[in-house]
């Protein structure tokens, strides 16, 4: 057995709120005991708290692990393995900043989940998506004006694949589904980093949404949908996604929605903040660069709305390039209208709940992975504690401290 004991930590169950001064037990890779005092295994590692906090691993549920660039157009010209590097960097920097499993929004595979499942590199572990599924000039189609031919090769990097016409997307969604995806993603309404859609564009049609809802869900999987607009969420929801993502212009309506649909709202707030201030310097094009505004002083407002209507909302900040480092920053802009009690669900149990892995993740519960951050400082208190990675003292991941 391979033990790790925790001495004298502040445990936080962050689905009570309840704080208990006690040690932790981890033992091949799960948390084993809880309690005062607990017996050091023969051969265990003991690590002195002092009363840190101690909180389970965190959770971003929308990340893109090979964007190392805001120019995602370029992306489909790299070589697979200089984008593994790029990717093998992002995901260690996550894990350091308190990041055990990640949720990748597109463009992550099954050669990256596999390889980090296996030790050959260090990050979160990964739940991906594939390529997202967009149709001829939609977000995920990266081509500019000037370009005819679309190269759909799959061993490229990219974030997308183009799929017109309900066969052709269920084409595409049992494809991903064959190479392992945990989830499909589809682009059911404009972005900001595309080169020829309008933000307030909805795309796909009805039909071709509930195609892949029906694949996914033939699969024991779920769709995720990039949305921004009222309308494009309204028409996801309808379909059957389980996940919006964004939702910068969502309304009233659309709370009673998601709520209908018993579905999670992914707010990624702090990209655009980083997209307005940086965006250019890490290769974000112009024409994209001006989309920012239309959904960046909305978010927060939408994010407020979602709360107090009572929508399930998850973690997620679809950062891209050199802004990557900001990942935990997305705790303190929500806690500027989020309790700090809900927020940190955001990235814990919430999020587990949408990843299907409930009880596993996201909890201090004796029997889940054992995946913890130990922080200086209380998040109930002060959620800004967790936005500043340097507050992190430890890092566990599967039992160990990493």
């Amino acid at each position: 057995m391979t033990a790790l004991l925790l001495r004298s930590g502040t445990l936080l169950d962050v689905e009570t709120g309840d704080r208990s001064h006690a040690d932790l037990l981890c033992a091949d890779g799960r948390i084993a005991e809880i309690g005062p005092g607990l017996r050091v295994p023969e051969g265990a590692r003991t690590v002195e708290l002092a009363g840190a906090t101690v909180l389970p691993g965190l959770i971003d549920a929308h990340v893109h692990v090979t964007a190392a660039t805001a120019d995602l157009g370029a992306l489909p010209a790299w070589s697979p393995s200089y984008a593994t590097a790029h990717a093998a960097r992002i995901m260690s920097g996550m894990l350091d900043r308190g990041f055990t499993t990640v949720r990748d929004a597109s463009g992550a595979d099954f050669g990256l989940a596999d390889a980090q499942a296996e030790g050959l590199l260090r990050g979160p572990r990964l739940m991906f998506c594939g390529k997202a599924l967009s149709q001829t000039g939609g977000h995920g189609d990266s081509r500019p004006r000037g370009t005819r031919v679309h190269d759909g090769h799959q061993c490229c990097a990219g974030l997308g694949r183009v799929a017109d016409g309900v066969d052709a997307v269920r084409a595409a969604a049992r494809d991903e589904l064959r190479k392992g995806a945990h989830h499909i993603k589809v682009m059911a309404g404009g972005g900001v980093a595309s080169p020829t859609d309008r933000i307030d564009s909805t795309q796909y049609s009805l039909d071709e949404l509930r195609a892949v809802v029906e694949e996914a869900e033939a699969a024991n999987r779920y769709v995720a949908a990039h949305a921004y607009t009222a309308r494009s969420v309204s028409r996801a929801l309808r379909a059957g996604i389980r996940s919006i993502e964004h939702g910068n212009l969502i309304d009233e309506s659309t709370v009673a929605e998601f709520r209908e649909h018993d579905a999670f709202l992914v707010p990624t707030l702090v990209t655009y903040w980083a997209l307005k201030t940086e965006g250019r310097e890490f290769g974000l094009p112009e024409n994209s660069w001006r989309k920012v505004d239309e959904v960046l002083d909305a978010g927060l407002r939408a994010l407020e709305r979602a709360h107090r209507g009572g929508v399930r909302i998850v973690y997620g900040t679809d950062l891209l390039g050199g802004m990557h480092r900001h990942q935990n920053e997305e705790f303190r802009i929500r806690g500027e209208v989020q309790q700090p009690l809900d927020v940190l669900r955001s990235a814990t149990s919430t999020a587990a709940e949408l990843l299907g892995m409930s009880g596993e993740i996201g909890t201090l519960r004796p029997g889940a992975v054992a995946d913890l951050v130990v922080l200086d400082g209380d998040p109930l208190s002060d959620i800004a504690v967790l936005a500043d990675p340097a507050r992190i003292r430890h890092v566990v991941q599967n039992g160990a401290v990493v």
